[in-house]
């Protein structure tokens, strides 16, 4: 992180793909990311991929954290990722993946552009310090 980024606000989204229904990890991430001191967006349930892009996209955010339990998730991110790109986002974005994903899938994701994938019992402080670490440049 360059002295820049210290002085300003590091800007998250944090948001629920798909038809997962369980949001109680994306509220507890939000809340700590926004006691960490970043502002924080929240995409609300069942949001498509090309939703998330859009919230990304206008938004501007610095994160995109994504939390996901419905084991879709080596269909969707991948499409959301796809959609940062086609907008000229991704290098700007630290994309993140919180929920349960198997070893072979976290690989494939952190091959598609995934940053880390944090799965349940994960400290907030470890991704809270990942995301402060590994937030890109502007």
């Amino acid at each position: 992180m360059s002295a820049g980024q210290e002085q300003r606000t590091i800007r998250c989204l944090v948001a629920k793909v798909g038809l997962d229904g369980h949001d109680r990890g994306a509220h507890v991430i939000a809340r700590a990311f926004r006691d960490a001191g970043f502002e924080v967006i929240y995409s609300g349930l069942h949001r498509a991929p090309e939703e998330i892009v859009q919230a990304a996209v206008q938004e501007d955010v610095d994160v995109l954290g994504i939390s996901i339990l419905s084991g879709a998730h080596n269909t969707l991110i991948p499409k959301v990722i796809e959609g940062l790109k086609e907008y000229g986002a991704f290098e700007d974005t630290l994309v993140i993946v919180g929920g349960i994903v198997p070893d072979d899938d976290r690989r494939e994701l952190k091959a598609a552009g995934v940053a880390e994938v944090f799965g349940p019992g994960t400290p907030m402080s470890e991704t809270i310090e990942f995301v402060r670490e590994h937030v890109p440049d502007r």
